[in-house]
């Protein structure tokens, strides 16, 4: 019998991914891929067309999610191993979406000028109207952010809010909840 994660991972993470806006051929960059559950499910979402580029500071969780994408035959992941800045290796304007999924937050950014820079980055690389799609956790704290602050924040960075949806989503690799995603925008041009 298949855990409530495995049926998950199998049966409603490409949905998910459809229902936010990915689409056959998109360019996918999932920051914080962590072992690359939407990864995965982004790669089968975009088809032999598309890239996505799984990105993440933890070489074990990279190995074993390309060890994972082999055995299932996907070709089209492409691994970018981070340092503890968030520098981003890619072109200007080459990605349609970008996954920011349990990252934006006190524990990997604890500084608000850290965030700042993060956004500016996405920025540069998202093409016209590009799509940040963000799963706000961990911005209850006292010391973090709060989801209020990491909107402005983001808004500030040239984004604009377009959809929420409330779905059952994977967290930390291996619990389900019930939680919201929130769509932004590419909006206007700014200095990178």
């Amino acid at each position: 019998m298949k855990s409530s994660v495995e049926k998950w991972v199998k049966e409603s993470a490409d949905t998910i991914l459809k229902e936010i806006g990915i689409k056959k051929g998109h360019r996918v960059l999932d920051f914080g891929c962590g072992s690359g559950n939407y990864t995965i499910a982004a790669a089968r979402v975009v088809g032999k067309q598309g890239l996505v580029y799984a990105l993440d500071e933890d070489e074990e969780s990279l190995n074993q999610l390309m060890h994972r994408a082999k055995s299932i035959g996907l070709k089209n992941i492409i691994r970018l191993d981070a340092s503890h800045e968030p520098r981003i290796g890619l072109a200007d304007k080459s990605i349609d979406v970008v996954l920011l999924y349990d990252v934006l937050h006190y524990y990997y950014f604890p500084k608000e000028e850290d965030r700042r820079q993060l956004l500016r980055r996405l920025y540069r690389i998202l093409r016209a109207n590009g799509l940040l799609s963000l799963y706000p956790t961990h911005l209850q704290s006292h010391m973090e952010p709060n989801l209020k602050d990491v909107r402005r924040g983001i808004e500030e960075a040239g984004f604009y809010q377009e959809r929420e949806y409330s779905v059952m989503i994977m967290v930390h690799d291996d619990n389900l909840e019930q939680g919201c995603i929130i769509n932004f925008r590419k909006g206007r041009e700014i200095g990178t």
